[in-house]
């Protein structure tokens, strides 16, 4: 047995996951545990311990340790930089230094992570740089046999911030990046900032607000990101401060990690001042948020549209952190000559932990046997009667169901208008809730958006909520008919159910689709299906389990949750938990 760690560390979505001969078995980030702090930068010893106890083996048991970052790669291009740059670039590099010598002590740092002397920890350190782990994880866990275009695209990683790649059997071959200080991620990052949303991983709220505006300053967005026939894109000098140095994964007093401002003065001469945290929102806010998202969407079409030139086929495996727009995603469906698109569920920097360890498997140990993703559930699962004590610990109202009869008993609280909680076996690999760490709720009422961000996740009213819906579905629902199981797409719902299902259509007659195979969660499929049986459709709405913090992880953590929060229901495996307001809607066992 081959047995392989990949690590995502000392950078923000630290995780880990384990690879054994060749297929992922665990993959977990560091955020779900310990401090539970979103997009943790810790040294992910949770997860390590957490995925090593999924597989059954001991750190003692490891062949390679895969972590995502090479520090030698793309030493050209940071001189360079260094030399235009000699302050800036000075700062940045020897952060890059910091983070090359904390790589030599991993080993060891895994060693004491699992209670292990320094020294008995054995395996080989195989370092893959960044954004080749973005393409790994994704095109080694697609189905793609054949010729296949590889993408990766982000802030910035190993001084790079976007890749292409070909793709074929076990092979990726890098055919081209974009280096630092052009990025298509950190002018996002940029937008995101300037208008009030200055925590990390917030760009998520741009895409929300974005359809509010109007592309008033899509003429300034082109002037500050500008592409060429015969190239990618370039950032606008004096617009973008980014590389300046200070530690990768500093929190601030609150908990935060400390992000660096990345656009400078020259904005506020094109925009006026920009937005600060808490600030009533504008119409020029929203109208940045949209002309950022326009600019944002032409370019990664130039970008799609130039891969396939470079690497002529219908399929594309891609990655990082820009993949996690869901309208682009769905965008490049309809308007490039990829017919065939895969991401893994954690494409951001979670990720990179699946991608880094799959590469070793086939470059570095010689695994020819590929691996298929086809789900999202690879954490931790809790067992039956930690759910029971948990749920019991509530002294609320509650039923033990036998297993056949919680779809029904959960989907008839739905139609019945009541928030549930959903705990399910394995928790979601990735940002989303996607059906076994998720809050659900009826998507026909009208007030349901509101009352859930009131009562339960207490965030802005202009964030949409997902629709989870069965697969065979999907078309009569909504106009683009594109399998979605990791809620990745963001397509338009036909106009005549729009207004039939208020609650998970955006302002611009969108939803961001996750469609339901019964064999990936046979639970989930049977828990829609029976709503759809009482409500005529096979529809529900799903957000994250969790309330301005990590998803839960734990059953003691979903039941807090339940109890602090507006939660009408919760359902922990088989036991099915109701506020006293609603005892009589409990059916019986």
């Amino acid at each position: 047995m081959t047995a392989i760690l990949g690590l995502n560390l000392n950078h923000p979505d630290a995780s880990a996951a384990l690879i054994l001969d060749g297929k992922v078995v665990a993959a977990a980030a560091e955020e779900r545990f310990g401090q539970r702090i979103k997009h943790d930068p810790s040294f992910p010893q949770h997860a390590i311990q957490a995925v090593l106890a999924s597989g059954g083996i001991s750190a003692k048991d490891l062949d390679f340790i895969s972590v995502a970052r090479d520090p030698s790669r793309n030493r050209a291009a940071q001189v360079s930089y260094v030399l235009r740059n000699p302050i800036s670039g000075g700062m940045a590099a020897m952060e890059h230094m910091r983070r090359a010598r904390v790589d030599l002590g991993i080993g060891d740092m895994v060693a004491e992570a699992t209670g292990h002397a320094p020294d008995a920890v054995k395996a080989r350190i195989v370092n893959v740089e960044h954004h080749l782990s973005h393409i790994a994880s994704s095109y080694y866990c697609s189905p793609f046999e054949g010729l296949t275009a590889g993408f990766s695209y982000d802030g910035s990683g190993d001084f790079t911030s976007m890749m292409a790649a070909r793709c074929e059997g076990t092979q990726i071959e890098v055919v081209d990046r974009v280096h630092l200080p052009s990025s298509l991620g950190f002018f996002y990052t940029a937008c995101c900032q300037f208008i009030g949303f200055d925590g990390f991983g917030e760009e998520y709220k741009v895409m929300g607000l974005a359809p509010y505006g109007t592309d008033a300053y899509v003429g300034e967005m082109r002037e500050l990101v500008q592409t060429r026939p015969d190239g990618w894109f370039k950032l606008t000098d004096g617009y973008f401060g980014m590389h300046r140095g200070g530690e990768g994964g500093a929190m601030d007093e609150n908990h935060r990690i400390d992000m660096l401002r990345l656009f400078t003065d020259k904005w506020t001469g094109r925009f006026g001042a920009p937005r600060q945290r808490g600030e009533a929102m504008t119409q020029r806010d929203k109208d940045i948020a949209r002309s950022c998202q326009i600019r944002f969407e032409e370019v990664a079409l130039h970008c799609f549209k130039r891969l396939h030139d470079l690497v002529p086929t219908s399929q594309v495996a891609y990655a990082g952190g820009c993949a996690l727009n869901g309208v682009m995603n769905a965008r490049l469906l309809r308007e490039t000559p990829f017919q065939q698109t895969y991401m893994q569920p954690a494409s951001s920097d979670d990720g990179l932990c699946v991608g880094a360890g799959l590469w070793t498997w086939h470059n570095v140990a010689g695994g020819r046997e590929r691996f298929h993703m086809t789900h999202a559930y690879w954490g931790p699962s809790h067992a039956d009667d930690a759910m029971r004590r948990a749920a019991e610990s509530a002294q609320c109202p509650m039923r033990e169901l036998s297993s056949g009869n919680v779809p029904k008993a959960v989907a008839a609280l739905l139609h019945a208008g009541l928030v549930v909680g959903w705990y399910q076996g394995r928790s979601e690999w990735g940002p989303r809730a996607l059906g076994n760490r998720s809050i659900l709720a009826d998507p026909t009422r009208t007030n349901m958006k509101d009352v859930i961000n009131a009562k339960i996740k207490r965030r802005e009213s202009f964030r949409p909520f997902a629709p989870s819906v069965l697969q065979p579905a999907v078309s009569t629902y909504f106009e683009q008919d594109v399998f979605s199981p990791f809620m990745m797409h963001v397509v338009k719902l036909r106009p005549e159910w729009r207004e039939k299902l208020p609650a998970i259509t955006h302002v611009d007659g969108t939803g961001r689709l996750q469609s339901i195979a019964r064999d990936t969660n046979p639970l989930y499929y049977e828990l829609i299906e029976s709503f759809g049986q009482l409500s005529g459709i096979p529809i529900v709405l799903n957000t994250s389990f969790n309330e301005n913090e990590p998803i839960v992880d734990t059953p003691e953590q979903a039941m807090s949750c339940f109890l602090r929060t507006g939660l009408d229901a919760i359902c922990l495996g088989r036991y099915l938990v109701v506020k006293g307001e609603h005892a009589a809607l409990l059916p019986d066992a």
